[in-house]
């Protein structure tokens, strides 16, 4: 089965700088089954995120790209995951990235 990988960035990201290359162990990153992903997609798309570099705005995460999440996102997202019990990883990530002002980064399929 197809997975999603998310995880805390360690310092935010740079306008300019790129992420292009998967690296979830970089990022100790949480494995989410794609079938969860689409149900949460769906509920996502409006919210305000990068993909691969802060020089591209964008809405939704990047399915099959890498999404930049900001902290100021991470409340939307974190509702969009609430009532989807496989989501309570993801929730806990999203709380600590919301109480410590990080970035996530989501690596798609």
């Amino acid at each position: 089965m197809a997975k999603h990988e998310f995880g805390l960035m360690p310092r935010a990201p740079l306008a300019g700088e790129r992420y292009d290359v998967y690296e979830p162990y970089r990022y100790h990153c949480i494995t989410v089954d794609d079938e969860i992903i689409e149900e949460l997609c769906r509920k996502t798309a409006d919210i305000k995120v990068y993909w691969h570099t802060l020089d591209c705005p964008a809405k939704g995460l990047a399915y099959c790209g890498i999404t930049l999440i900001p902290p100021e996102t991470a409340g939307e997202l974190l509702a969009a995951a609430d009532g989807i019990s496989q989501l309570a990883a993801l929730r806990e990530l999203l709380r600590q990235a919301r109480r410590q002002s990080q970035f996530m980064i989501h690596f798609g399929i």
